[in-house]
């Protein structure tokens, strides 16, 4: 308060001294104008009375001019006329107030002598005229002078009206201004400061401060905020991690969390670095008009990777895919993320249009990804496509060698079916090198893995990892069933290992999952606490310009594997077979555009497109659809928005690795309501055993499931929902990585002493 008491006190005596020196100026000008005016007005007077007086001064006639200036004694602010002969000598007058006036003898004789008019503002007996005098000439000889007089005493009255008037209105607008500065500087200075301590204050000694500081949106104290808001919450953190580390003395089995993992990664890694590699990379840079934003790509795997990273710090290595991605990139491709928090580092790998073509769409998409999900799509193999897979994996395995040539036995873990070749290509030429490729898709059974041209090239990359992490057991089972079949090798049944020319790798199931959330402090959270859910939910069907008692949802990147049509059709079949839901419930699907070039996808989105119109011509109203398909790159808070709304969410993949959208809506659900419709087919099945579980091919056992969601208990869903929240906060992604680099590190020191071994015999 006192800084602004004195900001006010400075800013008014600015005020004062400004409101003085404009009213000064302001005077100055005004006096001359005046005084200018008064002054032609008797000029033009006295010369208007030159040539009358000219010729009485011939004639001499002192009567007559005394008359004549009697006449024009009654003219405004005239205060009287003198007329004189050539020697100075006051020949009449109309005022006797001239006749006593000394000074306008002295003006005339300067006017007599010199033959210029001359004019003088006097001060005579507290009153304030001008004199103003004008020479006669007759015969080009001066004749003799004319003096007028007016009253000048209105200049000063205007003088101070102006004083009074403009200077009170110059002084209270600028008042009226600093009381809105003070309550602007109160508002987005002061005040935020004043909450900033407080919040400050209160996590200094209960250590939780409010939910967040309210700054008006745009403020100047905007950026120092959220760096205040990141050192607390890292304070927030370490206290976190102290108590965790107090409680893990009492308990040993408590949640894990980026701290506990990043205590965990120091003393299980010894301070090496971890070493990620994947397609998508975490953060990409595009150009949007002449600027250049930041987006993070949608997929699971960089909602599961990224808070990894994060608590571990390292290196992650991708494909730069952004059409900014070179120049905000040095020169090896480098750049620190996240933009706003450095944790770790970005190395992007750049490759060609025909490249990306033949590895990305062309081996990867149309072949591996349809041979492993077995949609009934069939995989198309081709030769040019293949010879560019293996160059751009060996394109990021001189990346990763070029990354870790000063490293001893790195820890590289690398993402997906990719980069199938990138193990063996590191570690033939790195064989220190501790190596794990976590494969995010299924695997399939023999007899279809056997349909690729080039599955022994595909089997003896992988291999040259240390270890192979799947989502389930099943697909581990599905893998070693293939080695078996199609490469010499010694499997080891009891222990899901693989010996081949004395290497061995361990084949094990991971099951990956999302960095589960602590209470949000987002607004959509907030609005969700404060209105409720039925108002929430009306909130976010108004967005769409809709009205429904009932929403369901589903979130998908647009792919024939996620049954997203089957889900349409099941949608339809739900209110032919219950009508009595329709105009009460519309299903909203947020669909992320994919691969749209391929022509698979391409077909997949008109069908999507026409069922959809289809269905809503068939059932919609004035104000409400059955579906709603919102086909674009949502962000995270577009997302959550729907989570958090919907009654339902549907994950209805034909076949899938995990699918971590059935995670995600779990772990948006703070309210602990909602019911999950999930495919027996995903590996999230295995564990989310409260959900409704269906097979996506059969239409009729998904209606049914919708009305058993819509109608199903208070208590049921709350029962159900709290136990699967349980299982996605204790079984989260820092479990995960934990598990999976424990593994890979110790797994290293026993084939070391297994290989002492072999030659000590």
């Amino acid at each position: 308060m006192k800084v602004i008491l004195r900001l006010v006190l400075f800013l008014f005596l600015a005020a004062l001294i400004v409101a003085s020196a404009f009213s000064y100026l302001q005077v100055q000008g005004e006096r001359s104008r005046l005084e200018g005016e008064l002054d032609s007005r008797a000029s033009v007077l006295a010369e208007s009375l030159q040539e009358s007086v000219k010729s009485l001064l011939k004639t001499k006639s002192t009567k007559k001019l005394k008359s004549l200036a009697g006449r024009l004694a009654n003219r405004e602010r005239l205060m009287g006329i003198s007329v004189y002969d050539s020697l100075s000598r006051r020949l009449a007058s109309s005022s006797r107030f001239l006749a006593g006036l000394e000074d306008s003898l002295t003006q005339v004789d300067r006017v007599v002598s010199s033959g210029e008019a001359a004019s003088a503002f006097l001060q005579v007996k507290k009153e304030k005229i001008l004199l103003r005098t004008v020479p006669v000439f007759a015969e080009e000889k001066i004749a003799g002078a004319i003096t007028v007089v007016y009253d000048a005493a209105f200049i000063d009255q205007r003088i101070e009206g102006i004083w009074k008037s403009n200077f009170g209105r110059l002084l209270l607008q600028t008042m009226l201004v600093i009381l809105a500065a003070a309550f602007l500087i109160h508002w987005s200075v002061t005040g935020p400061v004043a909450q900033i301590v407080l919040w400050m204050k209160n996590l200094r000694t209960t250590g939780k401060g409010p939910r967040k500081i309210d700054i008006p949106r745009g403020d100047l104290l905007k950026p120092i905020s959220d760096e205040i808001i990141l050192m607390a919450k890292s304070l927030a953190a370490a206290r976190s991690l102290q108590e965790e580390d107090a409680k893990m003395q009492v308990q040993p089995q408590t949640h894990w969390s980026p701290e506990r993992l990043r205590e965990f990664m120091h003393h299980e890694l010894e301070g090496k670095r971890l070493l990620v590699v994947s397609n998508r990379e975490p953060f990409m840079h595009k150009k949007e008009g002449s600027q250049i934003e930041c987006i993070v790509p949608a997929g699971g795997l960089v909602t599961a990777l990224e808070p990894v990273l994060r608590a571990c710090g390292g290196v992650w290595i991708a494909l730069g895919s952004g059409d900014a991605d070179r120049e905000t990139s040095d020169s090896r491709g480098k750049l620190a993320v996240p933009p706003d928090e450095p944790a770790y580092e970005l190395r992007r790998v750049f490759i060609s249009k025909e490249e990306e073509e033949g590895y990305y769409y062309g081996f990867s998409n149309e072949g591996m990804w349809p041979l492993c999900h077995i949609t009934h799509t069939r995989p198309i193999f081709r030769l040019e496509d293949w010879m560019s897979y293996q160059n751009v994996n060996e394109k990021f395995a001189q990346t990763v060698l070029d990354e870790i040539k000063d490293d001893t036995e790195p820890l590289i873990l690398i993402q997906d079916y990719h980069f199938a070749l990138l193990p063996f290509l590191i570690k033939s030429k790195r064989p220190d090198a501790r190596i794990a490729i976590f494969w995010h898709i299924p695997w399939p059974n023999p007899e279809v893995f056997g349909i690729c041209p080039w599955k022994q090239e595909i089997l003896v990359g992988l291999l040259g990892a240390d270890l192979i992490g799947f989502h389930i057991q099943f697909h581990c089972n599905n893998f070693l069933e293939s080695i078996d079949r199609f490469l010499e090798s010694k499997i080891n049944w009891e222990h899901f290992t693989v010996e081949r020319q004395g290497k061995l790798t361990s084949v094990k199931p991971f099951p990956i999952s999302i960095a589960f959330p602590e209470a949000s402090d987002s607004s959509d959270s907030e609005l969700l606490r404060v209105s409720g859910i039925n108002s929430f939910r009306e909130s976010v069907l108004k967005k769409i310009g809709l009205n429904a008692a009932f929403i369901g949802a589903g979130v998908d990147r647009i792919d024939y594997t996620k049954g997203i049509l089957e889900r349409f059709r099941a949608v339809e079949r739900f209110f032919e077979k219950y009508p009595s839901f329709i105009g009460r419930f519309t299903f909203v699907e947020l669909g992320a555009p994919s691969r749209t070039h391929i022509k698979r996808y391409h077909d997949l989105m008109a069908e999507l497109d026409e069922a959809v119109e289809k269905i809503n011509w068939r059932f919609q109203s004035e104000n409400w659809k059955p579906i709603v398909f919102l086909k674009a790159h949502h962000s995270h808070q577009e997302i959550n928005l729907f989570y958090k709304a919907c009654n339902l969410c549907m994950v209805t993949s034909l076949h899938d690795g995990m699918n971590l959208v059935a995670k995600e809506f779990i772990a948006s659900r703070e309210d602990e309501d909602g019911v999950l419709i999930l495919s027996q087919f995903t590996g999230a099945s295995r564990e989310l055993q409260d959900s409704l579980i269906i097979n996506p091919y059969s239409i009729e056992e998904m209606a049914d499931a919708i009305l058993k969601a819509l109608t199903m208990d208070q208590d049921e869903r709350v029962k159900r929902m709290r136990r699967m929240r349980e299982v996605v906060r204790e079984r989260n992604v820092y479990r995960w990585a934990a598990n999976m680099v424990t593994d890979l590190s110790r797994m290293r020191i026993k084939n070391k002493t297994e290989s002492e071994l072999i030659k000590h015999f």
